[in-house]
């Protein structure tokens, strides 16, 4: 049975674009145009039975992990969500692991809810946009009525539950401004993992080609160098900022686990409520629809030509001005979607929060570059014990019950016996 070539999450859209939200920056509501007016939302019972086979199936390694998003998923209800697992568990092999995560806003979260999350070992995304004042400046129902005190009610039932929680912050106009207010808020609550979303809403009827809700670059710089400045000082050890994780990945010379800094993306797909299949979560629209899994097999769509060169691309159009850039390794050029910018030679494809990112990258180079000279050492020891061990071990006898010769105070057998 074909496998994927490499790992790959993919964005399941159960419920498409519906959401009892009006979000004013929300990307996804204007998707149900692309089908007809009449056409139900709900992912059916056998395109959802179809894409758990597939995905199981096309899956490369010991662990399958499945990302259930919408519009607002949980307006599916319960029993929906019963039946997803259900149907995981019919078709799982034996012997490997299968994760759930669920990206909600959270006003629709209750005891049943969560019982059944904690149950089923769920992660949660949670979008929150910092305190009242201003998660609520966008964050609204379709009303206009404020969201914010639903949202902590159900943070609030999901930590009584020990749920694994991602904090998803939109980072817009109005709450980049805020930086430690933003942060120090998710503090008090005890959060601890923390997403930071800059907004970017292209606008081409605008002077500066940008939403008023855009965030600047500036500013997003701002923000992220004073949270990493606070964060560095008092919380290393207690929060994970991705943005942070993302940079010290380098100093350990790992590959990025965030698709946009990553050299080339397409990892990240998207199937629609109907089986459509489409190149990304920012992509979805006529151009990158590939294909339906009810007609083409989704490991045939992510091994698929198109998605490979969509996802090649991202670094096959990054401008000459990115290549030579000295945090090259740190960004590669960042989203394609947030690409809008001319470079200072005036090639197109630079990212709009390139100035941004280039300031909070070199700002945080010096802790990165500690981070990878204490990394260095501690391998060139490890090494170096290692090697002692073994002339230890040809040169003398250890017995099995012996205190272990590389002094960590346990027996040989339970510790470099057979390393």
């Amino acid at each position: 049975m074909a496998k994927a070539s490499r790992e790959f999450q993919v964005f399941t859209k159960i419920i498409g674009p519906v959401c009892n939200l009006g979000c004013h920056y929300c990307y996804y509501l204007k998707k149900g145009l692309l089908y007809p007016s009449a056409e139900s939302f709900r992912m059916s019972d056998d395109v959802l039975e179809a894409y758990i086979v597939q995905h199981i199936n096309a899956s490369p390694g010991p662990t399958i992990s499945f990302s259930w998003h919408g519009g607002e998923p949980t307006l599916l209800g319960l029993d929906y969500f019963r039946k997803i697992v259900a149907l995981q568990r019919k078709h799982l092999p034996q012997n490997r692991q299968l994760f759930n995560g669920i990206q909600t806003n959270g006003t629709l979260l209750d005891e049943p809810w969560c019982r059944f999350l904690k149950s089923e070992d769920f992660t949660v995304g949670l979008s929150l946009d910092g305190p009242q004042t201003l998660h609520d400046q966008h964050r609204l129902f379709k009303n206009g009525n404020p969201t914010h005190e639903l949202v902590m009610r159900g943070y609030r039932l999901l930590c009584q539950h020990y749920i694994p929680i991602d904090l998803l912050c939109v980072v817009h106009a109005q709450n980049v401004d805020f930086p430690l207010q933003v942060y120090r808020f998710f503090k008090q609550i005890q959060a601890q993992y923390m997403t930071f979303l800059p907004l970017v809403e292209p606008d081409p009827d605008s002077k500066e080609g940008v939403s008023p809700r855009t965030v600047s670059a500036e500013a997003w710089g701002e923000f992220l160098c004073t949270i990493f400045d606070e964060w560095k000082a008092e919380d290393i050890e207690r929060i994970k900022v991705q943005v942070f994780e993302e940079t010290a990945r380098t100093a350990f010379g790992q590959d990025h686990a965030l698709c946009i800094f990553r050299k080339t993306c397409g990892d990240i797909p998207v199937i629609e409520h109907n089986g459509d299949f489409y190149s990304c979560d920012h992509f979805v629209d006529p151009e990158h629809r590939l294909g339906n899994i009810q007609e083409i097999p989704l490991v045939d769509l992510l091994e698929s030509p198109a998605q490979k060169v969509f996802g090649q691309a991202k670094w096959d159009t990054l401008p000459q001005y990115c290549r030579d850039c000295e945090v090259l390794p740190l960004c590669y050029g960042g989203c394609p979607k947030d690409r809008i910018l001319h470079t200072p030679d005036g090639q197109a494809g630079l990212n709009y929060l390139c100035a941004g990112f280039k300031r909070f990258f070199n700002h945080s180079r010096p802790f990165v570059t500690q981070l990878s000279a204490l990394w260095r050492r501690q391998s060139i020891e490890r090494r170096n014990s290692q090697l002692e061990i073994k002339h230890i071990q040809k040169n003398a006898k250890v017995g099995r019950n012996d205190p272990c010769p590389c002094g960590s105070g346990r027996k040989y057998k339970k510790c470099c016996l057979g390393k």
